[in-house]
């Protein structure tokens, strides 16, 4: 099961705004200082960027959230020309920068995102099923709405580990033919009314068929994949990559990409003219979770992992996305991202 992603108040993305999970150890997987440049890809609330711009660096900051940029301004005024907000996907990173000496990824929904109800991420307020970072393109709503029972079911079971996947699909279709479904307290609902909700779950038994929506709409995980060969790519050699992630999905992909990045491969004696292949990343430790202070101090960090590379000399590889084992969803074109 997938954790972090929920709509519990004590689940990452929750009530605890505004701190940044595993700040410490990102500093130090980081290592900024004074001459570099760090590539902030998911600034959020500016938790991590700050911190790096105390320790003297300069950032490039990125969010496709119109809604962080602007409350970033501040704080790029106050930097004194060290930070530049960038509005794009973190995808696209390393075509904001020329190189970069670190590049940090905090992967997920933020906690200001999640209590603006209006943004439709969450069930926890009444508001317009949205759920799109980028306020543009494909919304939840359309998903629900127009997708087939099949499409539905597996977005639901893949992307958020929902056992009842294909009953919540055909609920669906049945439903939206009487009434289209256009607010996130009347899908919730419809999810707890259709498959219940024994006293022992923990949990809301719409919690997954969300996250699942949230991660489809926003097309996450390719998102993902494309910021770490964008970040193999960007980073100077002794480069440092930091990545938090917050459940299986994303870590799987980050863990993979380093696995891959970090082994070299001579070439075949059958294929003699075949180049070799050199290792573009040196593993920087395993994956770090948070302590028990961190975790008592902020709940959202509860499922948080932190991998973290340094780029060698190597030259980047050609992309690969056989290497990240993405799922086949089905496809939708994403307007305005880019």
């Amino acid at each position: 099961m997938m954790a972090g992603h929920g709509d519990d108040p004590h689940a990452v993305g929750g009530l605890a705004r505004h701190i940044p999970v595993l700040l410490a150890e990102v500093l130090d997987a980081l290592a900024p200082k004074a001459g570099e440049t760090i590539i902030d890809g998911t600034f959020g609330a500016g938790g991590y960027t700050s911190a790096i711009l105390d320790r003297g660096a300069s950032v490039v900051a990125i969010d496709r959230d119109p809604d962080a940029i602007a409350a970033g301004r501040a704080l790029e005024e106050q930097a004194g020309g060290r930070l530049r907000l960038v509005q794009a996907p973190f995808s696209t990173l390393d075509e904001h920068a020329e190189g970069a000496d670190g590049v940090v990824l905090d992967i997920g929904v933020s906690s200001m995102q999640l209590d603006q109800a209006e943004r439709g991420f969450s069930f926890r307020a009444d508001g317009p099923l949205d759920m799109r970072m980028a306020q543009a393109g494909l919304s939840a709503a359309d998903v629900v709405n127009t997708f087939k029972a099949g499409d539905l079911a597996r977005i639901f079971g893949f992307l958020g580990e929902e056992r009842h996947a294909g009953r919540i699909a055909r609920m669906i279709e049945s439903r939206r033919e009487k009434k289209p479904f256009e607010r996130t307290l009347d899908l919730a609902d419809a999810i707890q009314t259709h498959i219940g909700r024994a006293p022992k779950d923990k949990i809301h038994p719409a919690t997954r068929v969300f996250q699942a929506l949230r991660i489809f709409v926003n097309d996450e995980l390719g998102e993902l994949a494309r910021a770490l060969l964008a970040a193999e790519r960007v980073l100077k050699p002794g480069g440092r990559l930091a990545v938090v992630t917050f459940h299986s999905l994303e870590d799987r992909i980050v863990k993979r990409f380093i696995a891959d990045r970090s082994e070299a491969a001579g070439g075949s004696r059958h294929m003699p003219d075949a180049p070799q292949r050199v290792a573009t990343f040196r593993k920087a430790g395993s994956g770090v979770t948070p302590g028990d202070a961190e975790l008592d101090a902020n709940p959202r960090a509860r499922s948080a992992r932190l991998r973290a590379a340094i780029r060698t000399e190597a030259p980047a590889r050609a992309g690969d996305f056989s290497i990240f084992g993405l799922p086949k969803l089905p496809a939708i074109e994403r307007p305005g991202e880019r």
